[in-house]
């Protein structure tokens, strides 16, 4: 992660305190009651069912759930922004809000490109502080005409990205073997448009293009289920009779989702750190190498 990307999140997770709700989330309410504006130019749009963060060279802008959950599925559709998008990102994560060097959190980061180029979607996941975690992933669409849907699926047993129902990317909880999994501290869903022209695009080559501004991306159908817990995660991550209280299902089988993540391997991942063998010359991470 750039040092740019590192102190938003601290900021970020300075504004937060967590939610103090028990009872599981449930989807349907208009998006203005589970999600709220925090800074910058963001606007509500079509019966405050629409968020539209937008940039310019002043500030970027962003919002966040009013919930923090211990699992959860959570969905959102979004519209990135079109034409020359160079040296922006848009982006969705999950991030605890306690302390920053054991935070956890899950990134789905697109990273704006020059007019006629894909996005890119880099994903990344922090475990007790821990990240390094990066795979990318070129979309296959332009999402700059149309929305579409992102989802992150954080359970006790994995954490799975899908992009329209399609898993891309699974984490598997190797705890037992000594891999940090997120378990254990609840995390605020996110959404952020931002500059990091030192990184974004082709490794921060090609800058931002501030004629232009404002740069908009647009957040809308935003589904959470999933835990908000009263401060133990075991109040989520096990119910009273045993087992996962949310067992994360993407809502297509297992033998369907392993088909999803070849094939999102094959065709669209352009970088993934577990075969990078000059950022680890002496070994990959331990996760690489488990099943």
């Amino acid at each position: 992660m750039a040092p740019a990307r590192a102190r938003l999140l601290a900021s970020l997770s300075a504004l937060a305190l967590i939610a103090a709700s028990s009872s599981p989330v449930t989807a349907g309410e208009p998006i203005t009651d589970k999600l709220e504006k925090l800074w910058g130019q963001t606007q509500l749009l079509n019966g405050d069912q629409t968020i539209a963060l937008s940039l310019d060279r002043a500030m970027g802008s962003g919002f966040r759930s009013k919930t923090s959950y211990m699992f959860a599925r959570i969905d959102i559709d979004i519209k990135l922004v079109p034409k020359n998008s160079a040296g922006t990102v848009t982006t969705v994560y999950l991030i605890s809000e306690k302390q920053w060097k054991t935070h956890d959190e899950i990134d789905l980061e697109f990273l704006g490109n020059v007019t006629g180029q894909p996005y890119t979607l880099h994903t990344n996941i922090f475990a007790n502080g821990e990240g390094g975690r990066e795979v990318q992933f070129r979309l296959w669409f332009d999402p700059t005409e149309d929305f579409h849907t992102y989802s992150i699926i954080w359970s006790s047993d994995q954490i799975v990205i899908l992009v329209d129902n399609m898993a891309i990317r699974q984490f598997k909880n190797h705890w037992d073997a000594g891999v940090p999994f997120p378990v254990y501290q609840p995390m605020r869903l996110y959404g952020v448009l931002w500059d990091a022209d030192d990184w974004a695009t082709e490794g921060g080559r090609i800058k931002t293009d501030w004629s232009q501004a404002p740069f908009v991306a647009y957040f809308q159908n935003y589904r959470a289920q999933g835990c908000a817990p009263s401060g133990f995660s075991w109040v989520c991550g096990q119910d009273p009779f045993g087992g996962d209280w949310f067992d994360g299902g993407a809502g297509i089988s297992d033998v369907k989702q392993q088909q999803q993540l070849r094939e999102a391997r094959d065709k669209y991942m352009i970088y993934d750190y577990c075969t990078d063998a000059v950022r680890f010359p002496d070994g990959f991470p331990k996760e690489c190498g488990l099943p």
